[in-house]
């Protein structure tokens, strides 16, 4: 038996933790969204979670997810980049995001010169700063080659 895949997620002890009551499916959603490395929507969550288990509905993953979410287990992220919201396990520590507008991939990062920045503008402005979201728009810099391309 795979060891992965009978550990337990970071997500599924912080349900334990909240005494959530964990059902087979949402044992799954928790381990695909433990798994991410990326900022997955509900539909790709979706997509992941039933190439595991074909029973998971996409209302299930909607209904879960929420669930999460008000529990403080997850964060949701609306980039306005036009696309749906994201999620991410909440408490991983603080960090940015560059969005990349072509591609849609979501770059996390930390800068202490735009940490130390937003601290001195608050400052200025006369306020404590208590907390603060960075989302960065981009597009890449260089072209992404073309699989297959004839020029």
């Amino acid at each position: 038996m795979d060891k992965t895949a009978s550990r337990e997620s970071r997500i599924e002890r912080l349900c334990a933790e909240r005494g959530m009551r964990m059902t087979g499916q949402r044992r799954v959603i928790a381990k695909v969204l433990s798994q991410a490395d990326n900022h997955p929507d509900v539909e790709e969550l979706h997509r992941r979670a039933s190439a595991r288990d074909p029973r998971i509905s996409l209302s299930t993953v909607y209904r879960t997810v929420r669930l999460f979410q008000g529990a403080g287990i997850l964060e949701r992220h609306e980039f306005g980049d036009g696309r749906r919201a994201r999620y991410e396990p909440a408490g991983h520590g603080h960090h940015d995001h560059l969005i990349n507008v072509t591609t849609g991939e979501v770059i996390e990062f930390k800068n202490e010169q735009i940490e130390r920045l937003q601290e001195t503008v608050a400052l200025e402005l006369g306020f404590r700063l208590i907390g603060h979201r960075l989302e960065l728009f981009g597009t890449p810099l260089k072209p992404t080659p073309l699989k297959d391309s004839k020029s």
